[in-house]
This record gives structure tokens, sequence and C-alpha cells, in this order.
């Protein structure tokens, strides 16, 4: 059962996904010239789904440490 267009969330396909399907897997496997048009659908290798790691925070430094 799929959810109403009015309930979705604007900003959740914004969000990687763990998952690909089967086409994205081809796009990604023909993106890095490991996928052939004679090669089959089924059985196909596994694609890295890179992961968008948020920045650090920098450190406030003290205001009497920085006047001595």
């Amino acid at each position: 059962m799929t959810i109403d267009k009015s309930l979705r969330r604007g900003s959740r396909l914004v969000r990687s996904r763990n998952v690909l399907t089967r086409d994205e897997r081809i796009e990604r496997l023909q993106m890095e010239d490991r996928w052939t048009d004679d090669s089959s659908a089924l059985g196909l290798p596994k694609v890295r789904v890179i992961k968008t790691v948020a920045g650090k925070k920098k450190k406030k430094k003290k205001k009497d440490d920085d006047e001595d």
C-alpha cells in the first residue's frame, strides 16, 4: 500500500537511501564503466552507496585565552 501524495513530506526524497533500485544500480555501473549492454540485469554486482557526513562544528575559543 502506498502513501497518499497529500501525506508525503517534501523533504523526504532529498535524503540518501541505502538501497538502490535495479535501474539506479545499472546507472551507477554505467558511470563506472562496469556495465555493458549485453550484461544481464539479474545478479548485479554490489554498488557502494556513498554516505554524506555532516561537517563538524568548530570549537569556539574563549576570550580569556586570546588576551594572554
